[in-house]
């Protein structure tokens, strides 16, 4: 499973504009040069293969705020190897993935609501707006050869429930077969996984959140 996860983090640092990943011995490091999230250490075994004596050396070595770490495993787990200063997020996210197909036909948002499309340094944006022309939902994705990753999609409060989020997630999933990627992965939070699953992807593992916040501890939001 370690080549889902490579997967994953070779997209996601296109998604976001990150540094290109440096191989470790255990996974991967990511200077993403944020002030909430300097760099994140991303390790590639995923389930029961992930190693807890790994975990625990790693982040005993960590001592700047704003370093994340992201271990495929359950938080009821993980956070228990942490030491102190490590915040952990109590709610996993979900690696998923699914078979690309191209699309049968175009997709269309509800009537009243505009889809637009645009790509920009080998991501693509997905962005629909309300008949108003207030954001309604978004999403973006980044092919890379194989697979693709479909990352940061979301929609606002007031316009869940409507299908927008498989108006976004669809139109993502037809670009990146239209670019000949065969597997789509994400990182999706508590709430999408129920959303991704009614569209056929399918849980890899859980992913845990963990973000060192110094000797004094502090509380953080997790982004995937």
């Amino acid at each position: 499973m370690g080549g889902i996860v490579r997967a994953w983090v070779d997209g996601w640092v296109v998604s976001r504009g990150a540094a290109p990943p440096t191989p470790e011995p255990w996974g991967f490091t990511v200077d993403v040069g944020q002030p909430e999230q300097v760099s994140r250490h991303v390790f590639a075994s995923v389930g029961d293969d992930v190693d807890e004596a790994k975990v625990r050396e790693v982040a005993a070595g960590v001592t700047g705020a704003g370093v994340w770490l992201k271990v495929f495993r359950h938080p009821a787990a993980v956070g228990g190897w942490l030491g102190r200063g490590w915040w952990v997020d109590s709610d996993p996210g979900w690696l998923m993935s699914v078979p690309l197909r191209s699309a049968a036909g175009p997709v269309e948002a509800p009537e009243g609501y505009r889809l637009r499309t645009w790509t920009r340094g080998g991501v693509t944006h997905v962005l629909v707006a309300a008949p108003d022309g207030s954001f309604a939902a978004r999403g973006q994705v980044a092919p890379t050869g194989a697979t693709a990753v479909l990352d940061r999609i979301q929609a606002a409060p007031g316009q869940r429930r409507r299908g927008l989020g498989s108006v976004v997630v669809r139109t993502l999933e037809a670009v990146a077969a239209a670019e000949g990627a065969r597997t789509g992965v994400l990182a999706g939070t508590p709430p999408g996984r129920a959303l991704y699953e009614s569209l056929g992807w399918r849980v890899v593992a859980p992913m845990t959140s963990a973000r060192f916040t110094g000797a004094d501890g502090g509380t953080e939001d997790a982004g995937t």
